[in-house]
């Protein structure tokens, strides 16, 4: 606990080197000139260190006054900041809430939470976005980001907060197996029709086998039905068309209603991370922090 003399004078010695002179400073504290002078006289007493050299013209910081001064107005500037967090806690999140989401899974799992959202806080005007490419946070004016995957270093005037990692499995049709038989194997899958997730204009697509005691390899996919919607992916596997490899939040539905069973369940990998992702500058705001909370909680993967 820092005692609270160490603070005292601290005010006056900034505010009468933002103002110039122990008079201009006396004004903004309304107070007298004289009770600034023996504020900040005392200051240096108790530092043991001149701040100011002083004349009957002027008043100039001495070297140590100015690195003093410095490290003053940061800790001014923290402490104002966080009295400005508990002053937002005390606030009803209000005002255009910017919110980009991955298409798929902001569809499925954080939409609902958002429009929830909106309902417990009726002055909030949330705008959301749906994307799977790159979006620039600060450039596009987003507060707060959901993101499946991450950049290997985040930019430093972003927050962001791991909420797990994806688990991805092997899914077929229960009519699918009983036509084709089950695979066991790895090598099993070479016979078996594949519905995979791809884009024309992009990589080919893989599947990620687990090698026990080894590490995960790619393996291509060739001959197979190749979708650019994970949503149609599913659908696709639920109708017999083949074996596809799912994250569990995609899949979730079509398991428990039985229309896909898991297969190979030796095989399963962990999939990419889940990020929430925020300018750090908007983190202040009642209805960003509010979001994040919200975020934070209700998506987290175990």
């Amino acid at each position: 606990m820092i005692p609270s003399e160490r603070l005292k004078g601290i005010e006056a010695f900034v505010c009468t080197v933002d103002a110039g002179s122990f008079t201009a400073a006396a004004e903004r504290l309304n107070l007298t000139a004289s009770a600034v002078g023996k504020s900040v006289a005392r200051l240096e007493a108790r530092l043991n260190s001149r701040l100011f050299e002083r004349s009957t013209r002027r008043l100039a910081l001495t070297d140590a006054g100015r690195a003093f001064y410095g490290t003053c107005v940061r800790v001014l500037a923290e402490l104002q900041d966080a009295e400005a967090v508990l002053a937002a806690q005390r606030r009803e999140p209000s005002g255009r809430l910017r919110v980009d989401l991955p298409a798929t899974f902001g569809r499925l799992k954080a939409l609902p939470l958002l429009l929830r959202f909106a309902r417990q806080y009726p002055r909030l005007r949330p705008h959301i976005s749906f994307t799977d490419r790159f979006v620039d946070l600060v450039e596009d004016g987003i507060d707060v980001a959901v993101r499946i995957g991450g950049p290997e270093r985040w930019a430093p005037g972003l927050g962001h907060r791991y909420l797990g990692s994806e688990r991805v499995v092997f899914c077929a049709s229960p009519d699918y197996l009983a036509r084709r038989g089950e695979p066991r194997a790895a090598s099993d899958l070479l016979r078996h029709d594949a519905v995979a997730y791809g884009r024309a204009d992009g990589e080919a697509p893989a599947w990620r086998i687990a090698q026990e005691g080894g590490p995960v390899r790619l393996h291509p996919v060739e001959g197979a039905i190749v979708l650019d919607s994970a949503e149609a992916q599913v659908e696709a596997v639920a109708a017999g068309c083949g074996i596809a490899q799912l994250a569990t939040w995609l899949a979730a539905d079509a398991l428990r209603e039985g229309r896909v069973v898991e297969v190979l369940p030796q095989m399963a990998t962990e999939g990419l991370p889940l990020y929430l992702a925020w300018p750090l500058r908007r983190q202040l705001s009642p209805k960003v922090d509010a979001a994040l909370e919200m975020l934070g909680e209700s998506l987290r993967i175990a």
